[in-house]
């Protein structure tokens, strides 16, 4: 399956050129040069790599970073024409992979992209052999010590997230918005119902989890 790369980059005749020549290498890139809309779309989509210009209208690259970064773990190189060092140091402080200024070969974006995706794979690889929950989205199942668990397609949209940000705080209100079954509920308390049966059925003791973690006022934590 070939790579989905979002591009978010308003220099229209770069965007082509970079383009053409990724589709050449077998990964399919989507652009926008309007970060809001790239935003959006990288919110609603699953894509493998975003490519990030820092130069934009009416929102700063850094920013986007910053806000991305918040929100998923998506791999991310900056291509910018700006020079200044702070810019490079304060993008990786933010989380960018990589920074490549410009102007560069496009057959060096490409080096760096399977190199940035290479580094991925690999840790996600490594998470998944240490982790007693392995999430199949293609199959859309979630395995727990080796045997897959029946679940509901709200406890499943939950638990994927949970999953996805594994050892770190999930909001409530990220699980509600992430899960599509719960967005039309009027109030959380359905969250914490499917909370408990998935605690029940990984047999976590809600007083002292093992593995499903309460956060007071903030959210949930999975541990491997």
């Amino acid at each position: 399956m070939a790579l989905s790369v979002i591009m978010i980059e308003d220099d229209e005749d770069l965007a082509e050129l970079l383009v053409d020549f990724l589709r050449k290498c077998g990964i399919e890139v989507t652009t926008f040069p309007d970060p809001f809309i790239g935003i959006s779309a990288i919110n609603i989509n699953k894509y493998d790599l975003l490519i990030l210009d820092l130069s934009l209208p009416g929102l700063d690259g850094l920013e986007i970073c910053k806000e991305v970064r918040e929100k998923s773990d998506i791999p991310i190189i900056i291509s910018s024409a700006r020079s200044d060092v702070e810019d490079k140091i304060i993008g990786l402080e933010l989380g960018a992979d990589d920074y490549l200024p410009k102007p560069y070969e496009p057959k060096e974006l490409y080096a760096r992209i399977m190199s940035v995706i290479r580094r991925y794979r690999k840790s996600d690889k490594e998470i998944e052999q240490k982790s007693n929950f392995v999430l199949n989205e293609d199959a859309r199942t979630i395995s727990f010590k080796g045997s897959i668990l029946k679940l509901t397609q709200a406890e499943y949209e939950v638990l994927s997230l949970l999953i996805e940000r594994i050892g770190c705080v999930v909001s409530r209100r990220d699980l509600i918005r992430f899960a599509p079954s719960l967005r039309d509920e009027s109030e959380s308390r359905s969250l914490d119902v499917l909370i408990s049966r998935i605690r029940a059925k990984i047999n976590d003791n809600s007083k002292n989890p093992e593995f499903l973690h309460s956060i007071r006022g903030i959210g949930y934590r999975l541990t491997r």
